[in-house]
């Protein structure tokens, strides 16, 4: 009998990671939720099979709970098979304004983290002969903005150029590396956006968090083993829609 896959999912409590998390234990996968937010995890239990789905404290911007993040995963379900690096803060505030604590927070959480949970799960995943998966998750904001967004930007620009140099680094062991740029995820309440919010996308409607899902569980098929060094844009044609005023 094949064993389930093992699917490590940083900022899994929350929002798109929430999704995640939920959609790859109904599949049937071991999930491993890596979050600061507990409370978040506990509304999450009644939807999962607890046996697959465990969580562990986890603040991504600490090497130390990265490191730990791991061992966990292996010593609970005995593998790692994919890492889907989702955790992320953002901080709106001007460039003239923004402290270097700020700045470095924001770099830490998103950025640092993808480049050493990647190095450390790659280390695991090398050990396996089928490799593994690393999924990361930028944004469209790494190639267009809004005032004061400087950090949050620099952040998700990096984890592209990020993506593309693992995905050289960690070829000879089979691991692909590729990234997925979310554009307008509505995480809120659905039902009280806009017409005009729906039009502004080329599908004609905002997004959804499961609309990340599919992404990630087509870079993370077992097959799919083509794709790697890439950026899959899902954001309902969004940016590249004209906007100018009739």
């Amino acid at each position: 009998m094949k064993m389930p896959r093992t699917v490590v999912v940083t900022g899994g409590a929350n929002g798109i990671g929430k999704e995640l998390s939920i959609q790859y234990a109904h599949k049937g996968y071991n999930v491993i939720i890596a979050d600061i937010d507990v409370q978040g995890f506990e509304k999450i239990k009644t939807d999962v099979d607890e046996e697959r789905v465990c969580f562990i404290k986890t603040d991504v911007s600490k090497i130390s709970d990265i490191e730990k993040m791991l061992k966990y995963a292996v010593s609970k379900f005995d593998s790692l098979d994919i890492l889907i690096n989702n955790a992320g803060i953002s901080t709106w505030k001007s460039p003239y304004e923004l402290t270097v604590d700020e700045w470095d927070d924001v770099i830490h959480t998103n950025l640092r983290s993808v480049m050493f949970a990647s190095r450390e799960a790659a280390k695991i995943m090398r050990k396996s002969k089928s490799g593994g998966k690393i999924i990361n998750i930028a944004s469209t904001r790494a190639t267009m903005s809004e005032p004061n967004s400087e950090a949050y930007a620099a952040t998700k620009g990096g984890i592209l150029a990020l993506t593309h140099a693992l995905a050289a680094s960690f070829s000879e062991d089979k691991i692909q590396v590729n990234a997925i740029s979310p554009g307008w995820i509505e995480t809120g309440s659905y039902d009280q956006l806009r017409k005009k919010d729906h039009d502004q996308h080329l599908s004609k409607r905002v997004g959804k968090p499961s609309d990340i899902a599919k992404a990630c569980f087509y870079l993370s098929d077992e097959d799919n083993d083509f794709v790697t060094g890439t950026n899959i844009v899902v954001d309902g044609g969004m940016t590249r829609k004209m906007i100018y005023e009739e």
